[in-house]
This record gives C-alpha cells, sequence and structure tokens, in this order.
C-alpha cells in the first residue's frame, strides 16, 4: 500500500474592491474565477498539463477541458507535425 501527503500552498492575491464591483462577484466567487483564469492561461501556456490545470482550477479533467472551449483554449495543443502524425497513425 502507498500512501500520497499532499501538501497545498496558499498565494493570497490582493484584489482591489473596484475590480470585484466590476465583476459583480463575491470575493469566493471571483477566487474561484481567479482560480480557473490562471489555470486555463498556464495550460495555454504549456506550463502546466490539463491535469495539473484542473488541479488548481479546483475542476476534474473532464470538467477542465468543457471550461477550455469557454475560454477559447483549445483544449488539445498539437503542432502541425504532431498532427500529421496522429493522422497517419489512424
Amino acid at each position: 500500500m502507498v500512501a500520497y501527503c499532499s501538501v497545498v500552498s496558499t498565494i493570497t492575491v490582493e484584489c482591489p474592491d473596484g475590480v470585484l464591483l466590476s465583476l459583480k462577484e463575491q470575493p469566493a466567487e471571483a477566487a474561484r474565477e481567479f482560480r480557473i483564469a490562471s489555470a486555463m492561461k498556464l495550460f495555454e501556456l504549456g506550463k502546466l498539463t490539463s491535469g495539473r490545470a484542473a488541479q488548481l482550477a479546483g475542476l476534474s479533467r473532464v470538467e477542465f477541458l468543457e471550461a477550455a472551449g469557454r475560454y477559447r483554449v483549445p483544449a488539445f495543443q498539437l503542432t502541425a507535425d504532431e498532427l500529421e502524425q496522429d493522422a497517419a497513425n489512424t
């Protein structure tokens, strides 16, 4: 039996009240939105895998990939060569 220990770090982001007013969200809702948006951007930049980004966003991987469409972030990021190789393997 393998036991895994999960360590969680907390990052605090200062958010001016005017931003919350513009978002029309309560702090808890805004924090959730910030987590998802930052996870999306880090995934889009290739800094996180979809699984790790989903973990950061607090979503399942499937939920994260579905949300990627709403954020207009390609769920699958393949180069032209990778796409050709994938097509050749089918």
